[in-house]
């Protein structure tokens, strides 16, 4: 025998009982909720601009992509290209054709070429220091700093020495002795090369070809500091015995 139920008709209305405890179960809200904007350009107060306008006016490039123009790049005042810019060893004062220029006037002791060494730079005579101590360093002999401080200390003394001769007429900087130095350094750096094929035992053969160059660097430097500086023609022999001194520095270095 079935058994019947009597089943209370259930009222989702809100005005009842039923209705209000369903109402109160409910999840609570978050404390916040900001307001959800109207657009996705007003969330972002930078981003304010119209994108689908600016990616209209940017021109497509060949693959479907979008081609930067010049001016996003530095502000307009930067290069547009990589063919625009300088060289690298003229970005770093580095000029080859000059440093040859200067390296071959000093080739010949009896014509100098002295305009060519008016504009001073260092590129050279560091690029002779390094020949001299790989030279040197062929022959057995490691000497980078002594050499490095013969340098820089010659060129202090050529400057001491030359301003203390013509006075306030003296108008030679540090940085043209050193590389009026440097550059002299040449005829040093060639008789290192040519002390490797020359045997120990040759005493004096060394010491003549050595004399040889040490006069060779020293008429091309004094013709240097006496052209280029003001007050230096009445001060030659003392300039002259000064960069006889430095450069028999140097060729003790490689005799010995």
């Amino acid at each position: 025998m079935t058994k019947e139920f009597a089943v209370p008709p259930v009222d989702f209305s809100g005005g009842s009982t039923t209705g209000a405890n369903f109402q109160q179960r409910r999840a609570p809200a978050p404390p916040f909720q900001p307001p959800r904007p109207s657009s996705a350009s007003s969330s972002i107060p930078f981003m304010s601009f119209d994108a689908a306008s600016a990616a209209a006016s940017t021109p497509a490039g060949p693959f479907g992509g979008t081609i930067a123009s010049s001016s996003s790049f530095g502000g307009g005042g930067g290069y547009a290209s990589f063919e625009d810019e300088e060289p690298l060893l003229d970005e770093l004062g580095i000029h080859p054709d000059q440093i040859w220029k200067k390296t071959r006037s000093i080739l010949n002791p009896f014509r100098i070429n002295k305009t060519v060494h008016k504009d001073s730079d260092l590129s050279g005579p560091i690029f002779l220091y390094l020949a001299l101590c790989l030279f040197q360093l062929l022959a057995g002999k490691i000497q980078f700093g002594v050499i490095l401080g013969w340098v820089v200390v010659s060129s202090i003394f050529l400057y001491i020495v030359f301003n203390m001769l013509a006075g306030r007429n003296g108008n030679l900087n540090l940085h043209t002795c050193t590389s009026l130095v440097g550059y002299s350094l040449l005829p040093v750096v060639m008789l290192s090369a040519v002390s490797l094929f020359v045997p120990q035992g040759a005493g004096p053969v060394r010491f003549v070809i050595a004399a040889a160059f040490v006069l060779w660097a020293t008429r091309a430097c004094s013709n240097l500091v006496v052209s280029l500086a003001d007050g230096g023609e009445e001060h030659r022999g003392l300039i002259s015995y000064a960069c006889f001194l430095i450069y028999t520095l140097f060729s003790l270095l490689v005799i010995f």
